[in-house]
């Protein structure tokens, strides 16, 4: 039986560049890990004693190390997401690789958006709220035909914006808004099986 791994992702604040490593989850349980990014200047660590984990996380967003207390279950099951307490973002990321992946490549996008002086303080209205959105649109996109324009094609591209989510066609065009800043917006989202992008 393959062993259960689980994903860690941050963001070097150093070199800024998305490091990522994998640990068993024998391997948390029995010892603490450390995830270390290529440029040797930032390290991810976890502590576990028997009842709660530790998580020192280096923060590609302003600089300094957070540490969070975290059950068991949440850096064991599902994915989560740890925030930077200076610009209330997510800076770390906990759970299966792919979605590990996808929030650390959309954080590097954010830092580096930050960095040239973004226009917003705030990258977006809810971040909880933004996360599990593009977690849903993921699922629906996952499904066959999920995402679809009117115009027939398929192909689509997302635009993240601060309160809201856009599905451009590549081919046409066109544009679905998909808001992304309050509960009744991910209910609303919840409801639906597939998306079409009006089209043009």
């Amino acid at each position: 039986m393959r062993e259960e791994m689980r994903t860690f992702g941050y963001l070097c604040p150093k070199c800024g560049k998305p490091v990522m490593g994998a640990r068993s989850i024998f391997a948390l349980e029995a010892s603490d890990a450390e995830i270390v990014c290529e440029c040797g200047e930032s390290v991810l660590q976890t502590e576990y004693d028997g009842e709660k984990y530790k998580v020192y996380v280096p923060c590609g967003l302003c600089g300094e190390t957070h540490m969070a207390v975290c059950p068991p279950e949440r850096v064991l099951e599902g994915a989560t997401a740890l925030g930077c307490a200076k610009t209330k973002q997510f800076c770390c990321f906990i759970g299966p690789e792919g979605t590990v992946e996808k929030n650390l490549r959309e954080l590097s996008i954010l830092a580096e958006k930050e960095k040239k002086g973004g226009e917003e303080p705030e990258a977006f209205v809810d971040n909880v709220i933004m996360y599990e959105v593009l977690s849903e649109l993921k699922d629906i996109a996952a499904r066959d035909g999920g995402i679809t324009c009117a115009c027939g094609s398929s192909r689509y591209g997302m635009e993240i914006r601060r309160s809201a989510v856009d599905l451009v066609c590549r081919d046409c065009g066109s544009k679905l808004r998909i808001p992304a800043a309050t509960d009744r917006d991910l209910d609303d989202l919840c409801c639906h099986m597939k998306l079409v992008i009006p089209g043009k």
